[in-house]
C-alpha cells in the first residue's frame, strides 16, 4: 500500500480546516479516502499518509488527496470542472517503436505556480506512479519538462546506444545511451527494459534536441524543472494506451489544481493511421438502480438521498427515473469500472457507522452439497481404478488449447496484460494441461495414469460476468500399448460405478485418431469424448507412446444422477 509525504500546514490550509495537529481528527477525515496517519513530523511539518486503496493512484498527492476529500467535508460536491485549452502542439510516432514502447501521451499546462516544495511533492507523485501502477516503468513512466525551452513539434522516435548523447538530469557531462544505462544510477535501475532492443526510445523536439530516453532519465536541459518553471511539458510513454492516458491525466490534474491551464497535442501513429489528441478529461457516464444499491448496502434510499451523497462523492448525478440515476465518473477515477464500485462511495458518503448491521436471517447450520458429495466420490473412484490426480494451473495460453491440439481457435477468456506469455488466458478444457504434464514427466517410468477433476471457464453472453465455471474430469493412460479398449473399460468402470449407463456414438473429432473416437453418451446426453490421440497432437507435446483419454463434463453427469435419484 502506498505511502505519500505531504506538507501538513498546506493540507490545512488546501482543506479550510483547523486540524489543530490532532491524529485522531486527522484519520477521521482520511477514512473517507481509506487513509491512515503513519508518521507526523511536527518539526519538519511532514504528515506520512499511508493510502490503503491501491486503485486509487489519483489520491497519491496532496492536490488529488484534497480533491478527493472536498465533497465528503462539504468543501466543494459534485463533479469538479476540468477543461483542455485547444491544441498547441503535436507528437509523430515512430513505427519501429511498436514492439518497443509503442504509446506516448503529451500535454501542455501553461501558467503553473510551483515552488520547491510542490516540486518535490510532483516528483513524489511521479516515483509512486512509475513504480507503482508504472509497474517499475515497464508499463509506463512520466517526464516533466520546461515548456519554454522546447521547440515544438516533437518527435517520439528511436536511436542506436551510440547515436545519441545528451546531460542526463542530475549530471554535467553528456553520455550516450549506452553509457547512461551502464554508468547513470536510473540507467541501472531500469535499463533492463530497454537494453533488450538493438534501437532505444528517444524524444526529440523539432530542432533535434533529446528531451529524454524513456522509460530511463530525461535532459539535464529540457527536462528540469524550477520555482521559475511556469510552463510545463508533461510525457508519459508506455506499453499499454489507457495505462498512459490515466497517467497523464492524474499528473496534468494536479498542475491544473495549483493553477495551471491545461492545452491538448495532438498525437499522430502515422503507420497505424490514427491520430488522437491528449490529454482527454472527458467523463464516462454509468447507471446506477435503487434496488441493486438496495441489495448490496441494505439502505432505503430515494433517488434525491442517493443522488446528494454521489455529489458529495465526487460525481456528476442526474435523476434518469424514480429508482435509477445517471452518474458521470471523472477522468481521474480509474478504479470504477462497475456500478458496485460507485455504490461503495455510496456507503462512504452516508457514513458506514451510520449502516445498522442486521444478523442474516438464514439458518446457520451447513452441509455438504449434493454435487461436492458427488465429485468427492468421482476422485476417488479415479484413484481406485489407478490413476493418479494432477492439479494443473487454470491459466493457459492460446497455443496450448488449440495449435497443440491440432484445434480450430476460439474465443476464451484472455488477460488484458499477462505477465508471462505461456499464461494468457483461461482454459476452457484439461485434456492440454494432463498432456503437457506427461510431456514434462517422460522420465518417469511408464504406464503413466493421471486424472484431473478441475473448473475450466467458458463464455457464457447470459452471466454477469459473461462467463461462466464448470467441473469437468479429463484422464489420460500413456505407455507402449495404450488404445481405445483400456481407455473403455476405465469409462465403463467409472460410470458403473456411479450408476450410470451410457453409450459411444461414433465422431470426427481433430485432437483424436478417425475411427477411434466416440461422443460419451450419458442417458441419451452428450457428456464428453473418448478416444485414441491422434499423432500429430503427440507430436506436438514430444510424446513418444500412444495416449488414450477422456475428458467429461461432470456437471452433465451429476445433474443426470441427482435427477434419477429424486
Amino acid at each position: 500500500m502506498p505511502t505519500i509525504d505531504i506538507d501538513y500546514y498546506e493540507f490545512e490550509q488546501m482543506l479550510k480546516l483547523q486540524l489543530d495537529k490532532d491524529i485522531e481528527k486527522i484519520n477521521e477525515i482520511l477514512a473517507f479516502v481509506k487513509g491512515e496517519v503513519k508518521l507526523f513530523s511536527e518539526e519538519e511539518g511532514i504528515l506520512s499518509i499511508e493510502i490503503k486503496d491501491t486503485n486509487r493512484p489519483d489520491t497519491w498527492c496532496i492536490e488529488g488527496l484534497v480533491r478527493a476529500l472536498q465533497g465528503f467535508l462539504g468543501i466543494a460536491e459534485g463533479l469538479p470542472s476540468y477543461d483542455v485549452g485547444k491544441q498547441l502542439g503535436e507528437v509523430f510516432v515512430d513505427q519501429r517503436l511498436d514492439n518497443i514502447r509503442p504509446f506516448i501521451g503529451c500535454a501542455l499546462v501553461k501558467g503553473v505556480s510551483l515552488s520547491d516544495k510542490i516540486i518535490r511533492s510532483l516528483m513524489h507523485l511521479q516515483d509512486k506512479l512509475d513504480q507503482t501502477y508504472g509497474r517499475n516503468r515497464q508499463k509506463t513512466s512520466i517526464g516533466l519538462y520546461n515548456l519554454d525551452l522546447i521547440k515544438l513539434p516533437l518527435h517520439y522516435g528511436v536511436a542506436t546506444p551510440e547515436e545519441v548523447s545528451f546531460v542526463p538530469l542530475g549530471f554535467t557531462e553528456k553520455m550516450t545511451l549506452k553509457e547512461m544505462l551502464a554508468a547513470h544510477p536510473k540507467g541501472l535501475e531500469y535499463g533492463h527494459i530497454v537494453s533488450k532492443y538493438p534501437v532505444y526510445p528517444v524524444l526529440f523536439d523539432s530542432e533535434g534536441k533529446p528531451l529524454s530516453f524513456p522509460p530511463i532519465i530525461n535532459s539535464n536541459d529540457l527536462g528540469r524543472v524550477t520555482s521559475a518553471t511556469k510552463n510545463v511539458l508533461v510525457e508519459v510513454t508506455g506499453t499499454n494506451y489507457n495505462a498512459v492516458c490515466n497517467t497523464l491525466n492524474i499528473v496534468t490534474l494536479s498542475l491544473v489544481d495549483r493553477g495551471g491551464k491545461a492545452f491538448s497535442m495532438k498525437v499522430h501513429y502515422p503507420h497505424r493511421k490514427i491520430s488522437v489528441s491528449t490529454p482527454n478529461f472527458n467523463v464516462k457516464e454509468m447507471r446506477v438502480n435503487l434496488r441493486y444499491v438496495k441489495r448490496i448496502l441494505g439502505l432505503k434510499l430515494d433517488v434525491k438521498q442517493t443522488a446528494e451523497l454521489l455529489s458529495k462523492a465526487g460525481y456528476g448525478v442526474t435523476i434518469h427515473t424514480e429508482d435509477e440515476v445517471c452518474v458521470r465518473v471523472p477522468c481521474y477515477r480509474i478504479d470504477v469500472m462497475h456500478p458496485v464500485d460507485i455504490i461503495e462511495d455510496i456507503a462512504i458518503a452516508y457514513d458506514y457507522n451510520k449502516i445498522k448491521p442486521q444478523w442474516r436471517r438464514l439458518p446457520t447450520t451447513g452441509w455438504q452439497r449434493p454435487e461436492e458429495h458427488w465429485i468427492h466420490i468421482a476422485r476417488e473412484l479415479m484413484v481406485g481404478l489407478g490413476f493418479q490426480e494432477v492439479l494443473s494451473y487454470t491459466l493457459t495460453s492460446p497455443e496450448k488449447l488449440f495449435t497443440k491440439m491440432n484445434l480450430k481457435r476460439e474465443k476464451v477468456v484472455e488477460i488484458s496484460n499477462p505477465k508471462f506469455v505461456t499464461m494468457t488466458c483461461l482454459r476452457n478444457q484439461l485434456l492440454p494441461g494432463l498432456l503437457e504434464f506427461v510431456s514434462n514427466n517422460l522420465h518417469v517410468e511408464c504406464p503413466q495414469r493421471v486424472f484431473e477433476l478441475g473448473k475450466v471457464t467458458l463464455l457464457d453472453a447470459k452471466s454477469e460476468t459473461r462467463t461462466r465455471d464448470e467441473e469437468k474430469l479429463a484422464a489420460v493412460v500413456y505407455h507402449a500399448n495404450a488404445g481405445f479398449s483400456e481407455g473403455k473399460s476405465v469409462l465403463d468402470a467409472f460410470l458403473a460405478n456411479l450408476g450410470l449407463n451410457y453409450q459411444l456414438t461414433e465422431t470426427v473429432h481433430p485432437s483424436f485418431i478417425e475411427g477411434r473416437v466416440g461422443i460419451v453418451n450419458v442417458e441419451n446426453v452428450a457428456t464428453g469424448v473418448l478416444g485414441e490421440v491422434a499423432p500429430s497432437v503427440l507430436e506436438c507435446w514430444k510424446l513418444e507412446n500412444p495416449v488414450v483419454a477422456f475428458e467429461l463434463g461432470m456437471e452433465k453427469i451429476l445433474r443426470i444422477k441427482l435427477s434419477s435419484r429424486v
